[in-house]
């Protein structure tokens, strides 16, 4: 597994590096947000740990960029703790977040988790029925890729774990205590809001007119369902 470690604290990055590397990881280093855009872009990486305050980039703003292009899996190092601050990052297309300062246990162990749930969303196959069409919207659920009107759409993981759930139980509305559950894991330490952002980034990219959905609709006070 290939890591991109980015933090402009080099003891940070010293420290990550070799415990990522004594557990068989290969691990590259970028000090500044520009730089890690570049080697993010240009790199085959399979995680990026991405600090948020950067010089010349922040972090949101290379998470930003990154997902115009990418799903590669991010988790994002913050040295603050308000809450508003980790749910930003999970708005920009962040898949978790580790808040400083933390145990290096926890940022492998988080990793692991990230890479296991990949590891068993991988397809085996892409058969006629891995492929759900609905009007304009195509979901591709071997290789987890989605289609409005022909238009590949980039979706984060966890953006595209929703929308598949939904999707395969279209018109059952789902509370966010129920998705936080089933996508997040019961031991993730986010809150409702965290699936208010991802419902609203995915709307962003998948709906006509995000503000009066056709597809991810809302069922006030209860949750979120599909509109098959």
């Amino acid at each position: 597994m290939k890591v991109l470690v980015v933090d402009d604290e080099k003891l940070i990055v010293k420290g990550l590096k070799f415990s990522l590397e004594q557990d068989g990881y290969q691990v590259d280093c970028a000090y500044d947000g520009e730089e890690a855009l570049q080697m993010a872009t240009s790199g085959d990486y399979d995680m990026i740990l991405l600090d948020i305050m950067l010089p010349k980039l922040t972090g949101l703003e290379v998470c930003q960029q990154l997902r115009e292009t990418s799903n590669v899996p991010v988790i994002m190092l913050t040295a603050k703790g308000d809450d508003m601050d980790k749910i930003l990052g999970l708005d920009y297309g962040a898949d978790d977040y580790i808040t400083k300062p933390f145990n290096v246990l926890e940022v492998k162990a988080r990793m692991k988790a990230i890479f296991r749930r990949l590891k068993s969303e991988k397809p085996q196959s892409n058969e006629a029925g891995d492929m759900i069409v609905f009007g304009d919207l195509k979901l591709d659920t071997a290789n987890r890729r989605v289609y409005i009107e022909g238009k590949e759409i980039n979706l984060t993981a966890k953006e595209f774990d929703v929308l598949e759930l939904l999707v395969n139980n279209p018109q059952k509305v789902y509370s966010r205590s129920d998705l936080l559950d089933i996508i997040w894991g019961k031991e993730y330490p986010g809150d409702g809001r965290t699936v208010d952002v991802h419902v609203r980034r995915l709307r962003e990219k998948i709906e006509k007119s995000p503000g009066d959905p056709r597809y991810v609709r809302t069922k006030w006070g209860v949750g979120y369902y599909f509109e098959g």
